[in-house]
């Protein structure tokens, strides 16, 4: 037995597809139009100082007067300066304790705090840590400016517990400085780290740490077996917030130290801010905040790929 379709039937197949091919095509229109407003503003208020900043990076310009061509210049500056170069460095030194130091101590009290979660303890230590995210990192730096005084709360501890030996104006010392600041970024950091690797751990199905604990596996066999793997995708969050972080901080430093003393903490941001408006000088402000874009980049990727989820 055949089945045949009548010419009238195809036709109305095909204007069903059509209609139905141009009904898609209309929401596909209509997602672009609700789109419109944020796409426009994100061209005028991020894309197009990005394209007027590499613009820039080729002149010499005080911001008021006529401006010089002055080709890579600016960007030659960046890596034979010292003052920009040790920036850039400063700033990967900085990632050891904006990412390094907060990743690590969020994966073993987000451990602990998987044990003891539901109780009154738990909720009390999540809330603590999470306290340093709702202060702006300008009132962070104020405040631990303050700390890390002569008489600030640091100093009075050591010389409480017998190391008043090791007592110094912390901000203020060429040596330890940079490592102060990175400090005030740990502290910062570890609280977000712990909250997203604990919404991560929330995820992980119970079953598999019941099933190594039967297969003997004691607390730090389930931390590399279980643990670690589960967290994958939330760890490589951790790392990309915290090194763009790290390599663009500029609140912190300067509101604690301004990139002092001498130049011992300075970072790209502050760098940026003292060329264009200490310095007048535009065109290397601009190759500078460029050339650190880039840089961003090319970490960023990388991590990201690594952290993929295969």
């Amino acid at each position: 037995m055949h089945l045949t379709t009548s010419p009238g039937t195809s036709r109305k197949t095909v204007a069903t597809a059509a209609r139905s091919r141009r009904r898609l095509r209309a929401r596909r229109w209509a997602g672009w139009l609700f789109a419109l407003p944020a796409l426009a503003f994100y061209g005028v208020f991020n894309f197009r100082p990005v394209l007027m900043s590499i613009q820039y990076s080729f002149y010499d310009w005080d911001g008021v007067g006529a401006s010089t061509w002055v080709g890579l210049k600016n960007y030659t500056a960046v890596f034979t300066d010292s003052e920009q170069l040790s920036s850039l460095l400063h700033a990967f030194y900085l990632i050891v304790f904006f990412t390094v130091l907060p990743l690590t101590l969020a994966l073993i009290t987000a451990s602990v705090l998987r044990e003891i979660q539901g109780r009154f303890t738990g909720a009390v230590a999540r809330t603590l840590l999470f306290l340093p995210q709702i202060i702006p990192g300008a009132a962070a730096g104020v405040a631990w400016t303050w700390m890390y005084s002569d008489n600030g709360v640091v100093n009075q501890f050591l010389r409480a517990v017998g190391l008043g030996s090791l007592a110094r104006p912390w901000l203020g010392d060429f040596t330890w400085a940079l490592t102060a600041v990175g400090f005030i970024g740990t502290w910062l950091s570890t609280g977000l780290c712990t909250m997203l690797l604990l919404a991560g751990i929330g995820k992980i199905d119970g079953s598999l740490y019941e099933a190594a604990r039967i297969d003997g596996a004691g607390p730090i066999r389930q931390f590399r077996a279980v643990t670690l793997p589960g967290l994958r995708n939330e760890i490589g969050v951790c790392v990309t917030i915290t090194v763009i972080a790290a390599l663009a901080s500029f609140d912190v430093v300067y509101l604690s130290t301004q990139g002092g003393p001498g130049t011992q903490t300075m970072v790209p941001g502050v760098a940026v801010y003292n060329l264009a408006f200490n310095d007048n000088r535009l065109g290397a402000a601009s190759a500078l905040a460029v050339v650190l874009t880039l840089i961003v980049i090319a970490v960023i990727a990388p991590l990201q790929r690594l952290f993929r989820e295969k």
